[in-house]
């Protein structure tokens, strides 16, 4: 596993989205349930609406890991991207995630108390950088699979303020000798603050390196 230094062409490399294997916005979906399209593992989520736009939300408490399965099972050459918004309450902060491969698969995950984002597999984390959060603000997560030749796998996530255009460059990426297990996306919430987590305009696409 390593990290890849080329920043500059990591800024140049381009990604050919394909078809659309996921996605919702919520809007067509009952308030106070959860759509039966998503898998929980741990947590009551359920969709919530303020100011006439639905959002999938996680329990409040207690700080646990709440965790969403949701479209097919994939193994790569996907990504997976969503909205996301939390709240801080002192200095507790919640902790987000968007993920691939299931719940012991990739995340890519904001930790605002750390002040950072970060690359996980499964409990492990492969590789941070500093990142400041701005909570009561959505925020854009994508972290995607794609696979370089039949001995490598590049893994990289993004995270951009909602409002703002997508960045072309990626916050962080590493290479993965390993092949990922087949496994169906997630998302990820800690209610550290006491507060709930929201996900909205969730998507699953497959990619062409």
């Amino acid at each position: 596993m390593a990290l890849s230094l080329a920043a500059s062409l990591l800024a140049c490399e381009s990604r050919v989205l394909g078809e659309t294997v996921f996605q919702t916005d919520f809007q067509n979906s009952p308030v106070g349930k959860l759509p039966a399209e998503f898998t929980p593992v741990e947590g009551n989520f359920a969709v919530r609406e303020q100011d006439g736009n639905r959002f999938i939300e996680s329990p409040d408490a207690p700080v646990d890991s709440y965790i969403l399965l949701f479209g097919p099972p994939t193994i790569g050459n996907v990504s997976v991207s969503a909205r996301v918004f939390g709240t801080a309450k002192g200095r507790r902060y919640p902790t987000f995630a968007v993920g691939l491969n299931g719940a012991a698969g990739y995340r890519l995950q904001v930790s605002p108390g750390r002040k950072e984002v970060g690359l996980h597999k499964g409990d492990e984390v492969k590789v941070s950088v500093p990142f400041d959060w701005k909570p009561g603000e959505w925020l854009w997560l994508r972290l995607e699979i794609a696979k370089v030749n039949d001995n490598t796998w590049r893994v990289r996530g993004k995270a951009w303020p909602h409002g703002t255009n997508e960045p072309r460059s990626w916050t962080l990426s590493i290479e993965d000798n390993t092949p990922p297990r087949s496994g169906r996306a997630v998302v990820f919430a800690c209610p550290i603050a006491g507060t709930p987590v929201r996900f909205d305009d969730i998507r699953l696409e497959k990619i062409e390196p």
